[in-house]
């Protein structure tokens, strides 16, 4: 119970990738809040241990109402996963800004009113540490998504400027960048794919698991591993790293 009396807030965490790493997180002993748009799904899904609080990130107000109350209900944030996302791909040339928008606000927005928020309290303790959950098309352009590739690569950014302010302190910041994982999100995209590119599901989805270099999908539960080790003891000096998890070299 490593993590015991510690506070984790997870974005996106009813579901996927963010519901995987809370598991963990609550199974070494934190106290984990997982947020989401709809309130009823994170009551299905909040187990002894969690929290579940509808927030969206897009809405300032919002992220920063919500988060001060999680922080007088459980104490400073002192893990900070910044998960929720859209993974959407459009030509550019079909690209409205609206879409580009929403994108952005969801997903690059978003991840700074997270942490920016879950820093207030963080910084008044003595150790911490603020993992995005970015993406491969964070580190090389996805082809027919360059917003979805933006958003991600600005993600990065956001992470490697904060461990260069914070060096020294008792704080870390680093991305997991995973390939295709296997959620609600990949399922969404066969048939996002086999509509744009006229293929069958099957075919759609077989494109995504060729994307990974071992030719299959990503478990959750890895990626849940490489964030148990980034909070656990021995990872202090990793630090505004990425760290890809894609089956291979990018």
């Amino acid at each position: 119970m490593t993590l015991s009396g510690k506070h984790a807030l997870i974005t996106g965490g009813g579901t996927g990738i963010g519901l995987t790493i809370a598991q963990a997180l609550v199974a070494e002993g934190a106290h984990v809040t997982i947020t989401g748009r709809r309130q009823e799904i994170l009551d299905e899904v909040a187990t002894d241990g969690m929290t579940g609080m509808a927030m969206d990130v897009r809405d300032e107000t919002d992220v920063v109402t919500k988060i001060a109350a999680a922080v007088e209900a459980n104490g400073p944030i002192q893990i900070c996963i910044p998960n929720a996302g859209i993974a959407e791909g459009k030509s550019v040339h079909k690209t409205t800004l609206d879409f580009w928008r929403n994108m952005m606000a969801t997903n690059l927005d978003g991840a700074f009113l997270t942490i920016r928020e879950s820093l207030k309290s963080m910084r008044g303790t003595e150790w911490g540490r603020v993992i995005a959950i970015s993406s491969m098309a964070g580190l090389r352009g996805l082809q027919g998504a360059a917003c979805y590739s933006a958003s991600k690569h600005g993600m990065i950014g956001l992470i490697r400027s904060l461990s260069e302010d914070y060096l020294g302190q008792p704080f870390t910041f680093n991305a997991i960048c995973p390939g295709y994982v296997d959620t609600p999100i990949v399922d969404r995209n066969v048939v996002s794919i086999s509509e744009r590119a006229g293929v069958s599901a099957e075919k759609a989805q077989q494109m995504m698991i060729n994307a990974n270099r071992h030719r299959r999908l990503i478990h959750p539960d890895e990626v849940a591993a490489a964030a148990l080790w980034l909070v656990r003891p021995g990872s202090e000096s990793v630090n505004g790293q990425t760290i890809e998890i894609a089956g291979g070299q990018s």
